[in-house]
């Protein structure tokens, strides 16, 4: 067994799903940050159990060929780019490793899987960032003399948490974000000092703004900014708005979100709009779309563009079929297929999202697609009792997955084909796996990178039911 503070020669031969490096000491495996498979590094184990241990690469002893020099000041502390230190041709390849291994180690399936679909924008991509906002001199405080945080001059601390914690790690220019975000940090950090708006304190519930959120039009280059806050009464919002109309182009909505619960979680339910309309519109392959604060929609437009017309290829559509689309967010994917459905059903669980879905058919003359408010799985078994026979099934749920009830309502249905869009490849590969008992087969599968430099990797997969089960 490996003791804290140990140090070693290790060499790199594998990833973890979290992207970090692996490596083996005496049969031991032993995660280390930021490496690369072929790397050799001085390991400094900083900490020590039964099964596994975790240390820092002290230097990097011999540089892996996939191995390049990371372009971010702060990528080895933020919790954000794993991949940000190896070429994008690895990071494909660790990928593709990932879903393959999820379907050999989790799902026990044999999946015939494409090669993975990479993405011509690794950099500057994201239409969506939300910012975590600390006060320097409060955590400061709180460490050393148990102070009042909420005295003293603000020092906003506006960014990203470092990896595994809550603790902000600052970054004006992250690179996976257009570069008006800059612009909108820097001129929400002059109005908290200017103004005295105090960042909100976990520890002590205090405070006022919580998160930053940012959403930009990839091809509207319409600009929104969301100010996530503990409290109700925001002063001086009409200055931060002023500079934000003269100085951020595409500007176009200021939304107050409130959030007043002692959480982990980012949005509360209530929004109040302070400019604009609340939301921006932007075009997904031939439909244009409205998006709100609270409506998912994929972060990289132009590879969901390839991911939806990988999901389209895969549902094979002729204008016939009655398409049931479960966890539809603002209908972004059963819209792009509606023109070659006889009919579509959506069901999402957020009302706010199932409203944009009704207002995005409308504004897209789209009149055969109906959505429902609802968890997925009742909704489904609703419809089921109502007669609603659907062809094809598409599912594209939260990181978590299918409910195993759910794969029994789906199955239930008896769809000629199920596509599955997933995030997250352990709970895709364990819900084919469910699938598979109840007599269904993997068709195709095929990864498509929407997360360039980090851990994230898409995919979609077609299953039909086994002739004879």
């Amino acid at each position: 067994m490996l003791s804290k503070n140990q140090e070693f020669a290790l060499t790199i031969d594998g990833m973890s799903n979290e992207g970090t490096g692996v490596g083996h000491h005496d049969g031991l495996a032993v995660f280390v940050a930021n490496t690369a498979v072929g790397d050799t590094v001085l390991c400094h184990i900083i900490k020590a159990k039964k099964n596994y241990a975790v240390g820092k690469a002290m230097a990097i002893l011999t540089p892996s060929p996939d191995r390049i020099e990371s372009d971010c000041s702060v990528s080895n502390q933020c919790g954000g780019c794993c991949y940000r230190s190896v070429s994008y041709d690895a990071e494909l390849r660790y990928k593709q490793q990932k879903v393959e291994d999820a379907f050999s180690r989790i799902g026990h399936l044999e999946v015939p899987l494409d090669s993975i679909l990479g993405s011509g924008q690794q950099e500057g991509y994201r239409n969506k960032a939300q910012y975590p906002v600390q006060d320097a001199n409060a955590a400061l405080l709180n460490r050393a003399r148990g102070k009042n945080p909420q005295k003293g001059p603000v020092a906003p601390k506006i960014g990203f948490y470092a990896a595994n914690s809550h603790r902000v790690i600052p970054c004006d220019r992250c690179l996976l974000q257009p570069a008006e975000f800059e612009r909108v940090v820097q001129i929400v950090r002059d109005w908290m000092v200017r103004y005295d708006i105090r960042p909100y304190d976990e520890n002590t519930h205090k405070g006022l703004l919580r998160h930053l959120y940012i959403r930009q039009g990839h091809y509207s280059k319409e600009l929104m900014v969301c100010l996530v806050v503990n409290g109700e009464n925001v002063p001086h919002t009409f200055s931060l708005l002023e500079t934000l109309k003269e100085e951020i182009a595409g500007f176009c909505s200021l939304v107050l979100n409130y959030n007043t619960k002692k959480t982990n979680v980012i949005m509360g339910k209530d929004s109040e709009v302070l400019y604009g309309d609340g939301y921006i519109r932007d075009r997904l392959l031939d439909c244009t779309f409205r998006i709100s604060p609270l409506s998912f929609y994929q972060v990289n437009t132009p590879q969901a563009e390839t991911l939806y017309r990988k999901a389209a290829e895969y549902a094979g559509l002729t204008g016939n079929e009655v398409l049931l689309d479960l966890y539809c967010g603002t209908g972004t994917i059963g819209l792009t297929m509606a023109k070659k459905a006889r009919e579509v059903y959506g069901v999402e669980i957020v009302p706010e999202a199932v409203e944009d879905a009704r207002r995005n058919a409308g504004e897209n003359g789209i009149s055969n697609a109906t959505f429902l408010c609802g968890d997925a799985a009742l909704a489904a078994a609703t419809l089921r009792r109502d007669g609603v026979r659907p062809d094809v099934i598409l599912v594209d749920p939260p990181r978590k997955g299918l409910a195993e009830e759910l794969v029994g309502t789906i199955d239930e249905f008896s769809p000629d084909r199920v596509v599955y869009v997933s995030c997250d490849p352990a709970t895709l590969a364990r819900d084919c796996a469910r699938f598979a008992e109840r007599g269904w087969a993997v068709q195709r599968a095929c990864p498509v990178d929407l997360f360039p430099r980090t851990a994230h990797v898409e995919t979609v997969v077609l299953m039909s039911r086994v002739e004879g089960k």
